[in-house]
């Protein structure tokens, strides 16, 4: 019973399917032994089983050394039945694992049988050794694994008290293995994982299985398992103290800890903390330890080491879409500036829109007026007076080209965003603009002053590839032309996007989002081309071109007072680092203050490809209008980012 006691306390780690890599897809491919030679003994291996489940084949290839050291050949005979020998428990923990109690196996080393019981090493290395330089030595593994056993009765028992939990302590839902389950150790280790976990989140950050007592019955191939678990106290959340600043106020990260003193401990609060305070740009690194006592009030301290990243970084990026042409972009940035986590970020990118949906004729001349660039520097300071408030400036300026309009303007916002937690933040500030911007209904010379206010939501579990969760984003900033605006008018637009983890591993995601927009207060032919709704383009309707979606006059987009989008993307993980995403687009612009679809709703379909990293996907998107309008000849656009696409 010592084996399989520490198999089913994690001390022996038993596979019990195969880890599924990209070469996968191409089937497996065994190491190839060397040549018979002088200097080493290779060998042929052969597993040789006596049950048509594949799967045990696999168990055993993935703990033997003889299969894994195959490409290595041992120096000579002796080494080779020691590498045998070496095998046999392996294998049959490997067996016990996965619940083939009475198996039997024997490793046969040049036609010398070595089992657990029997070992004859000397034969074994005497026959070895007449194959050097002439022949592979034959190595075969027999195994006949028997009967898988099964779970006859599964307890919980309370450390406590003795007695077995009650379904409302603990749900047979968490438990999950049951009696006629087959008896692998996997399971059985995976469930106290989850028991340990379900009281854990009930704020018992001591709870642990104290004892185990697996029984095997080998005449009925069964087993009966008796688990011992100390919920422990509950307990909630004491001090918290930070350490590793050494460039960074810690008052800073403490306003992004937004659970007190007091409040119920759950390992879902630290997860939450951990993301909250990964947040602030100069850190590169977050590790909240849990003390190994509660205070004298009964609160678990936790201490939070985080380690700080290197305050300046500096890149570029080029790249090139079929619909909007090329463009490249340079930013420098430092993200500790005054020793509070200020962030200071400079950013200047130049693009040039060629004609024909992004094709460059060799006809082509470059024309300075399809030129567009923009220069942008923000400033962030973080947790005010350690307070949850954050002052945001930026400034702006900017030339724009679209296949609609030309557009000039400066642009400079500051404001105060107060974080209520780590989900909800609530923004508000003032913003003036000066530009000029022209289409083909004119030129319009304007002035902005506004007050904008914006409101976040965000629940997801991941910024560049969300998986569950939900994010909203609603503004709305008024032009009042007592401030100054040579426009009166009132801008505002939200965005919700949903993401559904059908299974657990979230190989199978579902994602949707919706996006609205509405200007009232100013005709269309007033407000600035720049400023009005277009769709199209790769954050939006992929397929189009970039803003080109929208109410046209001869034939040129000129922008909408409302808008409409929509996007439905299935996120399939085909291996751990591939995956397919196909989906469809919809949306346009109106000419009215709210979409009464007097235009038609414009839908693309596409098929994304996407290459995951540590950092996040690497997204390659092909799309295609459903349906093209009279003189568009796109048939089709390609779009490459990192991230998802929302």
């Amino acid at each position: 019973m010592g084996i399989l006691a520490g198999l089913l306390s994690g001390a022996v780690s038993i596979p019990q399917a195969v880890a599924f890599d990209f070469f996968g897809l191409f089937g497996r491919r065994d190491e190839t032994p060397p040549p018979p030679n002088a200097d080493t003994l290779p060998y042929s291996l052969d597993f040789a089983v006596t049950s048509s489940d594949r799967k045990i084949v696999e168990i055993l290839k993935n703990v033997s050394t003889l299969q894994s050291l195959k490409s290595d050949p041992p120096p000579d005979a002796d080494a080779l039945v020691r590498r045998a020998e070496a095998d046999l428990p392996r294998l049959n923990d490997a067996l016990w694992g996965a619940g083939y109690y009475n198996a039997r196996i024997a490793i046969t080393v040049a036609g010398v049988p070595l089992t657990l019981q029997t070992l004859r090493p000397e034969a074994a290395i005497r026959a070895a050794t007449v194959y050097r330089s002439r022949a592979l030595v034959p190595v075969q593994v027999a195994v006949d694994p028997g009967s898988q056993f099964v779970l006859r009765n599964i307890t919980v028992l309370d450390a406590r008290t003795g007695r077995p939990f009650l379904p409302n302590e603990l749900p047979p839902r968490i438990v999950k293995i049951e009696p006629g389950d087959a008896a692998r150790a996997a399971d059985i280790v995976a469930a106290q994982a989850r028991i340990v976990d379900h009281f854990r989140a009930q704020s018992r950050p001591f709870a642990k299985v104290t004892g185990q007592n697996p029984v095997v019955v080998h005449p009925a191939q069964v087993m009966d398992i008796s688990l011992t678990v100390d919920p422990g106290p509950q307990a909630g959340i004491g001090n918290i103290t930070v350490r590793g600043a050494e460039n960074v106020d810690p008052a800073v990260v403490r306003s992004f800890i937004y659970t007190e003193p007091g409040d119920p401990y759950s390992p879902a609060a630290l997860a939450s903390m951990r993301k909250s305070i990964l947040n602030i740009e100069a850190l590169s690194s977050v590790r909240i330890r849990e003390g190994e006592t509660l205070d004298t009030y009964g609160n678990l301290p936790l201490f939070v080491d985080i380690t700080e990243r290197q305050p300046r970084v500096i890149g570029a990026s080029v790249q090139y879409s079929t619909t909007d042409g090329p463009a490249v972009r340079a930013y420098w940035a430092h993200r500790n500036l005054f020793g509070g986590a200020e962030r200071l970020r400079f950013e200047g990118s130049l693009f040039y829109l060629t004609e024909n949906g992004g094709r460059l004729n060799d006809d082509e001349e470059f024309d300075w007026d399809d030129l567009g660039g923009r220069f942008r520097a923000s400033f962030l300071k973080p947790a005010l007076w350690g307070t949850r408030n954050d002052f945001l400036a930026e400034a702006l300026v900017e030339r724009d080209r679209t296949e609609g309009y030309t557009s000039r303007l400066v642009n400079g916002t500051a404001g105060i965003r107060h974080r209520f937690s780590e989900t909800f933040s609530i923004q508000g500030g003032i913003e003036y603009e000066r530009g000029q911007a022209s289409d083909v209904l004119g030129q319009v010379d304007y002035t902005l002053v506004g007050f904008p206010l914006s409101v976040t939501y965000d629940s997801t579990d991941n910024t560049l590839d969300p998986t569950r969760g939900m994010k909203l984003l609603a503004s709305v900033t008024p032009y009042p032309d007592f401030l100054g605006s040579s426009v009166s008018m009132t801008i505002a637009r939200g965005t919700a996007s949903a993401y559904w983890s059908i299974d657990d591993e979230s190989r199978y995601v579902l994602a949707g989002r919706l996006g609205l927009g509405s200007i009232v207060g100013a005709d269309l032919e007033e407000i600035p081309a720049n400023r009005r709704f277009y769709a199209g383009g790769g954050g939006s309707v992929r397929g189009f071109g970039y803003r080109t979606l929208s109410p046209t006059f001869l034939g040129e987009p000129i922008g909408g007072r409302s808008l409409l989008e929509a996007s439905l993307e299935a996120r399939i993980k085909v291996t751990d680092t591939i995956g397919i995403v196909p989906f469809v687009d919809a949306g346009t612009a109106f000419e009215s203050s709210y979409p009464d679809f007097d235009e038609t709703i414009r839908v693309s379909a596409g098929l994304g490809l996407r290459y995951y990293t540590g950092i996040g996907p690497i997204r390659l998107d092909v799309a295609t209008p459903l349906r093209r309008e009279r003189g568009d000849d796109r048939s089709f656009a390609i779009y490459v980012g990192i991230g998802q696409a929302f």
